[in-house]
């Protein structure tokens, strides 16, 4: 997915400031599970909700002020309960600027507790 960087997402430096790169991952990850047709709002009407447990950010450059980047996210791993994504973000010359992996659990909501992924999206993510 491409990305814009506004000056809201910037620090004092002009720079993206270091947190807003896990809103990008996070944006990207839900857009790879939408391209596979799932909705992740329609399994919180059920209860199901993905809780990040780990996540892992290398920093290697920064981007800036009306950069366009570029945010691809693949499923490397998962199990019955958890998901693993890797996401890279490059610029517009193609430099790799953040590398990072999320780790995310399926709870309910209701106990707090794992749970199985449903096997909708074990279908859909093969």
């Amino acid at each position: 997915m491409k990305i814009r960087v506004y000056y809201e997402d910037t620090d004092c430096g002009n720079v993206v400031y270091y947190a807003n790169y896990l809103k990008y991952m996070e944006r990207s990850r839900t857009e790879y599970l939408r391209d596979r047709g799932i909705e992740l709002k329609d399994f919180h009407a059920e209860g199901i909700i993905f809780a990040v447990t780990e996540v892992r950010v290398k920093y290697r450059r920064s981007a800036v002020y009306n950069d366009i980047l570029t945010v691809e996210s693949t499923l490397s791993d998962y199990t019955s309960i958890a998901l693993v994504f890797d996401t890279k973000i490059h610029n517009e010359s193609s430099d790799l600027l953040v590398s990072g992996m999320a780790k995310l659990v399926c709870v309910d909501a209701k106990t707090s507790k794992a749970c199985k992924i449903p096997q909708t999206i074990i279908e859909a993510i093969k």
